[in-house]
């Protein structure tokens, strides 16, 4: 075989395009005698691998791009996991192609024509191409996550160390126009700079949206420890009972903060005090269910004073 191909095959974990092939002399004959040797497999009627036995996770995402073709790239969660994040993969490679889709379907494998310039949102270095991460995940969160998936990718980029807050709100901008990005702009200031006034704001729109007594904010509470606590917000309701309600931002999605958030409720909670938690995202999308519950558990409506 000529060098230039040991050397392609060397880069390409050893998948092959069909046009490659050609273009490095290698003709339909030579191939179908490889095949028949059985030292190569036809993958797709596009590519062939020059090894023999289950595809690798890495050979699957050469096979996907090079059947699509030289103007596609992985995109959405799998360009995402090629670019490092951990636990969202969705066992599938999705691939971005820039023009025609008329090609054979491939098993496992979910093929998008964009509309999205190549040279804006491709990684200019990977093997195999891929989209760069900030692009990979807000279109993804935008046109194919629901809601909390949406919030929960962006907050686990952030949280992995993958890119920062700034930089997806740039992408933002970037990618108008850009479907959700109202709720991406909201939820990444939580993320870059902490929820407690977002929080605050949400719950106050809330209550006058639905004729809710306003709440005590930020009260200064020691839990079981002595530690002094601030309360996100409470209520007292007419039995003499506390309602608690913390927010939990995007940041809160992370485990070792989640487990923190527990251990504090736990610490928090006591006799006549009622602790219950949110997300900022079901203030923002679903406020009607969190005011109903409220209601359910004794907030009073509002007052002529609280108007």
């Amino acid at each position: 075989m000529p060098a230039d191909l040991d050397r392609l095959l060397a880069r390409q974990c050893g998948v092959v395009a069909r046009r490659q092939l050609v273009g490095l002399g290698v003709d339909a004959d030579r191939v179908r005698d490889q095949v028949r040797a059985r030292r190569w497999v036809v993958v797709t009627p596009r590519v062939v691998a020059t090894v023999t036995g289950p595809l690798s996770e890495a050979q699957r995402r050469w096979v996907a791009v090079l059947h699509a073709g030289p103007r596609s790239m992985l995109g959405g969660l799998s360009a995402a996991a090629r670019a490092g994040l951990q636990g969202w993969d969705r066992g599938e490679v999705t691939v971005w192609v820039e023009g025609d889709l008329s090609f054979e379907p491939v098993e496992g494998v979910r093929f998008f024509r964009t509309a999205r310039p190549a040279d804006l949102v491709a990684h200019p270095s990977s093997e195999p191409p891929r989209a760069r991460l900030e692009p990979a995940v807000l279109l993804w969160a935008a046109y194919e996550a629901p809601p909390r998936a949406a919030v929960g990718v962006l907050a686990a980029t952030v949280q992995q160390r993958l890119t920062t807050a700034p930089r997806l709100l740039e992408w933002t901008d970037r990618l108008r126009p850009l479907r959700r990005s109202p709720l991406f702009r909201s939820i990444l200031a939580d993320v870059g700079a902490g929820t407690h006034s977002a929080a605050e704001r949400d719950v106050l729109r809330l209550c006058r949206r639905h004729a809710l007594a306003d709440p005590h904010r930020q009260r200064r509470r020691p839990d079981r420890d002595g530690t002094t606590r601030w309360t996100d917000c409470e209520w007292d309701l007419p039995d003499g009972t506390v309602l608690m309600l913390e927010v939990d931002g995007a940041l809160h999605l992370d485990a070792t903060t989640w487990t923190a958030d527990k251990r504090r409720a736990r610490r928090l909670a006591g006799p006549g005090r009622i602790q219950l938690s949110c997300t900022a995202l079901e203030l923002r999308t679903e406020p009607h269910e969190v005011a109903l519950d409220l209601v359910a558990l004794g907030v009073p409506g509002r007052t002529a004073s609280c108007a």
